[in-house]
């Protein structure tokens, strides 16, 4: 079963819930399997650029089946593999802390991207929101 809007949605105010409580002011983009945008929220205060941030940290998470960590890793060690497939994508990818995959029983649904604290905050932000969905 795909990725519900209703779950999108979940995952973005379960991660904006936890920013507010830490005083950090966040966007959450929620995309599909495919990289596609299926739910976007902008905090109160959060920068406006952080929309564009957040989607292509859940986009390169989304396509390249892997978390933002891992996804930096690729880029380091062969970069321009990275760069050509990259470059196939609808948007920029950036492979940093602050995406993560979304998962149920195995299959990728999609993947949570976040901008707007340091990397390590984004992330934490990013998980928050997955605690929300129902386990795998």
């Amino acid at each position: 079963m795909p990725l519900t809007i209703k779950e999108a949605l979940a995952v973005i105010e379960s991660a904006h819930r936890h920013a507010a409580e830490k005083g950090w002011r966040v966007t959450v983009a929620v995309v599909d399997e495919g990289g596609l945008l299926k739910a976007l929220g902008r905090m109160d205060g959060a920068t406006p650029l952080g929309a564009q941030i957040a989607e292509a940290k859940a986009v390169g998470a989304a396509l390249w089946l892997r978390n933002g960590d891992s996804l930096a890793q690729v880029q380091k060690d062969r970069p321009a593999f990275f760069d050509a497939v990259s470059s196939l994508a609808r948007l920029p990818i950036l492979p940093t802390l602050g995406s993560t995959l979304i998962q149920r029983d195995g299959s990728v649904l999609g993947a949570v991207g976040v901008s707007g604290a340091t990397p390590e905050q984004d992330l934490e932000c990013a998980e928050a929101g997955l605690r929300e969905l129902p386990p795998s």
